[in-house]
């Protein structure tokens, strides 16, 4: 499994104290993604101002505290982290074996506290399906709580409903255009996906991240709230999410703009009136 980034939160990604792998590579390209470096299937080399040495390429892409991305594009030996290990340049994520996965949750599992246990997100999850799949099945035995936070897309996710006990599900926007316009990527499968397991998993969490701009106008939350009505039951969990801007600096590590200004902050009362407007249609609300 290639992993961009793990470590321990609580409550942030399921119930209780939480062992968080974040798989590499998404099909989606959302301008305000926290995680930019988990988005290309085969990682992008990140750079960190601070430690940046100009030895480290012989193309002379670096000089002082940047880097020539130009001059990477056509560079296929990547010399700066096949030869060089430096906190400067690295490559976004490191390889495990599921097998080595399955070992270190259940060498942790002491901790997993309150509820607790492993959670796969990314980037996308589902992207790497099968090792996905494997550990999945592997944690079954140690019964071990296991969740993933996915965007929805992949056309064989309910294959992995029976190794799931809390499965996360985003829901960005129910205008498909808009959401192809933002992501990249239809809608379509993800609402199919959404609506499946709300019929079949016992512990769905739907997720809204509210993007100034992209998905908080009346009639974004109307057409969210209509479907929210369509799939509420008592297995079925929703919360909204405010933006923020916390990887603005990973999107400048990875050698990238990022494109979003302060207009996607969400007015405070927006985002309380749609928490309130959850809870009003008869939907269980948790979180924030």
């Amino acid at each position: 499994m290639k992993i961009f980034q793990k470590g321990f939160n609580y409550s942030q990604d399921g119930q209780g104290n939480r062992l968080v792998y974040h798989l590499q590579g998404c099909n989606m390209r959302c301008p305000w993604c926290a995680n930019p470096e988990g988005m290309p299937v085969d990682g992008v080399i990140m750079s960190d101002a601070e430690w940046l040495l100009e030895s480290v390429c012989p193309h002379q892409a670096v000089t002082g505290t940047s880097v020539d991305r130009n001059v990477c594009k056509g560079c296929k030996g990547r010399v700066c982290i096949t030869e060089h290990k430096t906190k400067g340049l690295y490559l976004s994520y490191e390889e495990m074996s599921a097998e080595e996965v399955h070992k270190e949750v259940q060498a942790n599992a002491l901790l997993f506290y309150d509820g607790g246990g492993v959670t796969f997100t990314g980037g996308e999850a589902t992207v790497q399906f099968d090792e996905l799949r494997e550990v999945l099945k592997a944690l079954e035995s140690c019964k071990i709580h296991r969740a993933i936070e996915t965007n929805g897309t992949h056309p064989r996710l309910s294959d992995l409903f029976p190794y799931i006990d809390q499965l996360i599900m985003d829901c960005k926007s129910c205008d498909p255009q808009e959401h192809e316009r933002w992501t990249g990527v239809s809608n379509e499968r993800i609402l199919a996906n959404i609506r499946r397991a709300a019929r079949q998993h016992p512990n769905l969490h739907v997720r809204v991240p509210l993007i100034g701009g992209v998905n908080d106008s009346g009639k974004d939350r109307e057409e969210l709230l209509a479907f929210f009505r369509e799939i509420r039951g008592e297995n079925v969990t929703f919360e909204v999410l405010a933006y923020h801007g916390y990887g603005i600096k990973k999107w400048g590590q990875c050698g990238w703009d990022y494109k979003m200004t302060e207009k996607a902050y969400v007015d405070e009362e927006i985002l309380k009136g749609f928490r309130r407007a959850i809870k009003e249609i008869g939907a269980r609300y948790r979180g924030t």
